[in-house]
């Protein structure tokens, strides 16, 4: 197989298109290339060929094909639809800022949504009372719901609010719009500034099942601490992004010399 000139490679492509130094290239990978362009030409949504038709086209094995396709769907450039495999869409990007997930959602085009799975309220354990602002053993609001784009479940939220800070929130709030949206706007909170850590994890078999993916599929974990205006404990959130539908962008400003 030809090695491409680094120039042609895409922005952020590996470099070589990850063929090794010694110019072995593993078979599977030649086929995962091959299937690579396949699915440029196919385009979103359509479906991809039998893993036989595959190995029959390429002249490898059927197990051949099916690490390839392994690989590529975790990448998120395919993805299991019943029986077949069809092409993915590319990842949504959401940034890392005080945007609600709705708003990072609805400006790629995608309608938002989300699925509540409970919501209950239960006294503050020690550990969790300063991250919340709360003395251990006044209630606090547990939310659970899953995330949705397009109606595609793409990830699953845990938010931990004080029912001093929301007292009517299972009356009042709709749990498929944004919870930023409805502190702001019914009880005019507005948040000022948030710790955030991303870290990868696999899902646990019950959040494997609720967000439907496989377990073994690697997960994009957020820990979030917000603070309102005024500098206050205000929610702490946990949520599972699909690490084959997401990425995240940030802006960095310029430091000058500081950099090295």
């Amino acid at each position: 197989m030809d090695i491409p000139n680094l120039r042609d490679l895409a922005p952020g492509a590996p470099i070589r298109s990850g063929i090794p130094e010694h110019g072995r290239i593993p078979k599977y990978y030649a086929v995962k290339a091959k299937i690579s362009r396949l699915i440029e030409e196919l385009g979103d949504g359509q479906p991809l060929p039998t893993e036989r038709d595959l190995a029959v086209r390429f002249e490898v094995a059927r197990e051949t094909v099916r690490q390839a396709l392994r690989e590529l769907i975790l990448e998120g450039r395919l993805r299991r639809q019943g029986r077949g495999t069809v092409v993915a869409g590319p990842k949504l990007e959401q940034p890392l800022s005080l945007a609600s997930y709705t708003e990072g959602v609805r400006r790629q085009g995608r309608t938002p949504g989300r699925t509540l799975i409970s919501l209950d309220r239960f006294p503050c354990s020690a550990a969790l009372a300063p991250e919340v602002g709360v003395e251990e053993g006044e209630p606090v609001w547990h939310m659970e719901r899953v995330l949705l784009a397009d109606e595609e479940r793409v990830g699953l939220e845990s938010t931990y609010v004080s029912v001093a800070r929301a007292p009517r929130l299972e009356g009042e709030f709709e749990p498929d719009s944004s919870f930023y949206a409805y502190l702001r706007e019914h009880l005019g909170i507005s948040f000022g500034d948030a710790d955030e850590r991303i870290e990868t994890v696999l899902a646990t078999p019950r959040e494997a099942l609720l967000i439907g993916t496989p377990p073994a599929l690697p997960m994009l974990l957020i820990h979030r601490l917000s603070r309102d205006t005024a500098g206050r404990p205000l929610e702490r959130v946990r949520t599972l992004y699909r690490g084959d539908r997401f990425s995240f962008t940030t802006r960095l400003g310029g430091y000058g010399d500081e950099l090295g």
